[in-house]
């Protein structure tokens, strides 16, 4: 029986995750329909039928590096939702925590996440769910008494992702600014805005002008 290119155990896991991570440089570099099997085997230096005992095709594998994007901001997401015994000093550095971990998976999976929250079909619907949960979050986060209601929740969620995705192309990707500074400097936008607070220490409400 001919076993060439097949890897069993360990050796088996680790030319999977070769494949992986280098599909991922090739489906960011060149897109989906320009990246070939052939290409990926050869930079794996490995052969097709290797590839083949891990992924049915090229859409397979294109598809478990989405979603396993998908699945790690999706937690991130879950995970920086506010608990209700957080105290008042605190606030800023939980919600500062938080981004900087998903700022930090747009920088440690790059490649990744050029494919799956930019360059794939399902990227339009990754950001609408992620806005959906951040909505959630937010809302759980007014009956808690972090934030007022008097804004649209939906709108501050998906203000929430176009900045989160346009940073991340901008300057995270750049290497201009750390995920902890981009982090830093987003939630004191949206917790304390553009207005210069008086010396009284209140702000008047434009509503009543």
């Amino acid at each position: 029986m001919n076993n060439r290119g097949r890897k069993k155990g360990a050796d088996g896991e680790k030319s999977r995750e070769l494949l992986m991570e280098i599909a991922a440089k090739q489906f960011a570099l060149h897109g989906f329909h320009e990246t070939k099997i052939s290409t990926i085997v050869k930079e794996a230096h490995v052969t097709q039928p290797t590839f083949y005992l891990y992924f049915k095709s090229k859409e397979a594998i294109f598809q478990e590096l989405v979603d396993m994007f998908k699945g790690k901001l999706h937690t991130l997401v879950e995970q920086s939702r506010l608990s209700s015994d957080i105290e008042s000093a605190e606030l800023q550095k939980r919600i500062a925590n938080g981004l900087t971990a998903i700022f930090r998976l747009f920088q440690d999976n790059e490649q990744i996440a050029r494919i799956g929250f930019f360059g794939s079909e399902e990227s339009f619907d990754m950001k609408k769910k992620m806005a959906k949960q951040i909505e959630e979050n937010l809302a759980t986060e007014v009956e808690n008494g972090y934030f007022h209601d008097n804004v649209d929740l939906n709108t501050v969620a998906i203000a929430i992702v176009g900045v989160i995705e346009h940073l991340t192309l901008t300057k995270l990707w750049k290497g201009i600014n750390s995920p902890e500074e981009l982090a830093e400097e987003m939630t004191k936008l949206f917790l304390y805005g553009l207005i210069l607070v008086p010396s009284t220490g209140t702000i008047q409400n434009t509503s009543e002008l």
